[in-house]
């Protein structure tokens, strides 16, 4: 079994593993690991000053298979202190999923003292891993740690979750914080579902991360809630924690359609 979500094959071309494989077909992929290799691209893009990620759209363009993609980036607004950068994936001639991220310039302040943010802390740590229930498919789901911290996976409502990357998104290198938020920030929607999985789906064409402070370590943990309408639509909302503080805002538009 490859230990990697995705192989490099050279000239910007990724194999994607078994790993990838999401929830609903295990022939596409889930959200997560292409968001996170996009991710990975934007934070190469080279801005010529010390940069850090703001915020990241990723907007799933169709089914990604799990297959070899081709991955291209750019610099789409350069600046001095502030740019926008772009990352898509291609297979077979067209554009299967998008991302765009503004970086603004990393600097060591020494900032006044500024209001406590009004959040509950950082959920608990649970000692032991929750396994997925019998009968979800995707590799993706075994492919991360999971443990359970609120609510309860399969049952509707809001639930909150760490999870660990088993594997590292490419071979010998180890994912930065960033890349591990956004492998785990798109099951925001799984997690905390209200529909039954097996009646309806809610499929989310984008995932929109705002990066509150630098993530740090392993685990993040993903608190997430959704809500969803009869116009046929939705949204998952979510809080994304290392162990030590928030780093992150996430939130998912929903297709929502019955089976």
């Amino acid at each position: 079994m490859p230990d990697a979500f995705y192989l490099p094959l050279g000239d910007g071309r990724y194999l994607s593993t078994e790993h990838t494989s999401g929830p609903w077909d295990v022939r596409f992929q889930h959200g997560g690991p292409p968001s996170a290799l996009l991710a990975r691209a934007l934070e190469a893009q080279s801005p010529g000053w010390p940069a850090t990620l703001a915020r990241v759209t990723v907007d799933i363009l169709g089914p990604i298979p799990v297959a070899e993609l081709e991955l291209r980036s750019r610099l789409l607004r350069p600046g001095r202190s502030v740019d926008l950068v772009e990352a898509e994936l291609w297979h077979g001639g067209r554009a299967v999923a998008r991302a765009q991220g503004w970086r603004v310039r990393a600097a060591a302040l020494e900032l006044p003292a500024t209001p406590e943010q009004h959040e509950h802390g950082v959920p608990p740590f649970p000692a032991t891993e929750t396994s997925p229930p019998q009968g979800w498919i995707g590799g993706y789901l075994h492919a991360i740690e999971w443990r359970l911290a609120a609510g309860a996976w399969g049952e509707p409502g809001p639930a909150t979750v760490w999870g660990r990357m088993r594997h590292p998104l490419v071979p010998d290198e180890e994912p930065t914080g960033i890349q591990r938020v956004l492998t785990v920030a798109d099951s925001g929607s799984g997690v905390s579902g209200v529909l039954p999985f097996d009646r309806w789906i809610f499929i989310n064409p984008e995932l929109t991360v705002h990066l509150a402070a630098p993530p740090s370590g392993e685990w993040i943990c993903l608190d997430a809630q959704t809500t969803v309408q009869p116009g046929g639509f939705g949204l998952a909302a979510s809080r994304l924690f290392d162990r030590e503080r928030l780093v992150a805002r996430g939130a998912q538009s929903l297709l929502v359609d019955p089976r």
